[in-house]
């Protein structure tokens, strides 16, 4: 059975039982439970700390975690990164007072820098040549400078509206995180077997992320022309319909496109267009 380490609680917690349940796991996701087993899957969920997820990792405690890509980076663990989940996005930043005037990293030098991530930062000073004083905090990083404990953060930012508050502003986008699928060096043969299992489901789920299906009437005649708007993911599929001259035309695109696409196939000639939701695309 493979026990996966997951966030106890935040974004990342609701994100990753979101995403079980997408995958077809069902888990119990009781805030009370520090260990919960799936009633559908040979899995058992352990939920901790998003600091503490790398190690317990790489320590064989838990086969596999889902935790953020800056929790890997900063605790330096041997561990492989499965997956990016494509959730979870967000970046660790330096910030200073938003009077100070800002001339490059340059800037930081003989400063005082207040972070809960040392080693990342560490390593950005040392690639750009800066000598600065880190300062550990493992609490609110963003009111260091406020209380004196600091000249500048480095810290987890996402819209930028906590720096904001505490009189921050945002000067160097350093690293940028997401939630990863990470795996320990010592998973059985059976482990691997459940993982590549597990690894089948996400990829259906990411290929269908972003994604629409369409079904319209069209004329047989800009058949052609629709396929050339349509390309799908190998070609759209085209049936007659009993009218004479006319077909159905089903295809899947980008929703980004969705728009775009409607107006031009509106425009030869394609009517009756449904939008429907896709679920799962098994590639």
């Amino acid at each position: 059975m493979l026990r996966v380490a997951i966030q106890s609680k935040g974004r990342l917690n609701e994100e990753s039982t979101a995403l079980f349940q997408e995958i077809g796991i069902s888990v119990d996701d009781s805030k009370r439970k520090f260990l919960s087993q799936s009633a559908n899957f040979p899995l058992e969920v352990l939920y901790m700390r998003d600091d503490d997820i790398p190690q317990v990792v790489a320590s064989g405690t838990a086969s596999l975690g889902i935790v953020g890509l800056n929790e890997v980076e900063e605790k330096g663990v041997d561990v492989e990164i499965v997956e990016r989940l494509g959730f979870g996005g967000c970046r660790i930043s330096l910030a200073i007072p938003k009077a100070e005037e800002y001339d490059g990293p340059q800037y930081f030098n003989g400063k005082r820098i207040a972070t809960s991530y040392p080693n990342i930062l560490r390593k950005y000073l040392a690639e750009n040549g800066i000598d600065a004083k880190i300062e550990i905090i493992t609490g609110s990083v963003e009111i260091a400078p406020a209380a004196g404990i600091a000249d500048a953060i480095f810290d987890i930012v996402s819209s930028g509206g906590t720096l904001v508050s505490n009189g921050l502003k945002e000067v160097e986008k350093v690293f940028w995180s997401e939630a990863v699928l990470i795996a320990g060096p010592g998973l059985t043969d059976e482990d691997r077997k459940l993982l590549e299992e597990i690894q089948f489901r996400l990829d259906s789920v990411k290929v269908s992320r972003g994604k629409k299906y369409l079904l319209m009437n069209l004329p047989q005649a800009s058949v052609e022309e629709a396929v050339k708007i349509l390309p799908a993911m190998r070609s759209p599929t085209v049936m007659p319909l009993a009218a004479e001259g006319w077909c159905s035309m089903h295809s899947v695109v980008d929703e980004a496109d969705l728009w775009d696409k409607i107006r031009q196939l509106k425009a030869i000639g394609a009517e009756g267009i449904l939008v429907l939701n896709v679920d799962k695309i098994i590639p």
